[in-house]
């Protein structure tokens, strides 16, 4: 259940807040907030991270829909358990799905988030992602130290 509750939440907020930045900035506008902190900046990256392979973003959704599909397949085998890994591939999903959308309707993802001088732009599913990943590296560490260490690979 919290799989599904992180997922569904993340997709709603990133959605929003990308139809937001849509409807309410033109394309390039900068909004201070909590400067230099924190920058709200209107880009449309038709790329993948860091704006690499530009004009290639209908195949990251491809990319998308694959790894989604195998979150699911390991879910159903249950290999994927525990809140940690649950609140994990939620964030994952969410935040791969909210992405996925934008390249499929608008060939490229809507980018709005800048933090730091030299901080990329990003977005609420980019976050999503970022989150996922840093709660499995968590897992991983709090699974090691948990094994018994006679039993813990070398």
């Amino acid at each position: 259940m919290l799989f599904y509750l992180i997922a569904v939440l993340v997709l709603m907020l990133d959605q929003a807040t990308k139809w937001i930045v849509r409807t309410h900035m033109e394309l390039g506008e900068m909004l201070p907030s909590w400067t230099p902190h924190l920058r709200f900046v209107y880009y449309e990256n038709s790329g993948a991270a860091f704006s690499s392979f530009q004009g290639f973003g209908k195949y990251f959704a491809i990319v998308a829909v694959i790894f989604v599909a195998a979150i699911f397949y390991y879910r159903r085998q249950g290999k994927i358990r525990g809140p940690l890994l649950e609140a994990a591939s939620g964030f994952l999903v969410g935040g791969a799905v909210g992405n996925a959308i934008d390249r499929a309707l608008y060939h490229q993802v809507t980018d709005f988030l800048v933090f730091g001088d030299r901080g990329g732009i990003m977005n609420l599913a980019d976050l999503a992602i970022n989150a996922g990943g840093l709660l499995i590296l968590i897992y991983l560490l709090v699974d090691h130290f948990r094994q018994p260490a006679a039993r813990r690979p070398l």
